[in-house]
């Protein structure tokens, strides 16, 4: 079964403990993983190339969200230092009540986190961006 956009969440774990807690309302989440690079093997006998697969890529994990003084003072409060982040699919209750629960996933990581608002137009939502380099590979969380 597919699911939804709809209840993703950026987490943070918190200082002590294990657990985790959202860390902001994000409007986007990038890829989590990245292609292979590619290490070539041809040899003068094979009539096209061949290869294997080498190190997987990962660019920067850029997330966008709403601008808020709040929001925005909590991220760059956490900045140039290493926290374990998670991307957490599916929630319980609506509104208010919203939980994540990560029931559909949950995929974490460590990085160092960067914030800046983006430009914006006429008629638009002020945005933030929010980019964090991973200084660990993106697992799957039990």
């Amino acid at each position: 079964m597919a699911i939804s956009t709809y209840k993703v969440f950026l987490m943070k774990k918190a200082s002590t403990g294990s657990t985790y807690e959202k860390l902001v309302d994000i409007k986007s989440f990038p890829d989590l993983g990245g292609e292979p690079e590619m290490l070539e093997t041809t040899t003068l006998s094979d009539s096209m190339q061949t290869y294997i697969a080498g190190i997987q890529s990962l660019d920067a994990l850029s997330f966008d969200a709403n601008y808020t003084k709040e929001d925005y003072t909590t991220l760059k409060s956490l900045e140039g230092a290493d926290n374990d982040y998670a991307v957490w699919f599916g929630g319980s209750g609506e509104g208010e009540t919203l939980t994540p629960t990560g029931e559909h996933g949950k995929f974490k990581f460590t990085g160092q986190l960067s914030a800046y608002p983006v430009g914006g137009g006429v008629n638009e939502v002020v945005n933030m961006r929010i980019s964090i380099a991973p200084s660990t590979p993106i697992t799957v969380d039990e």
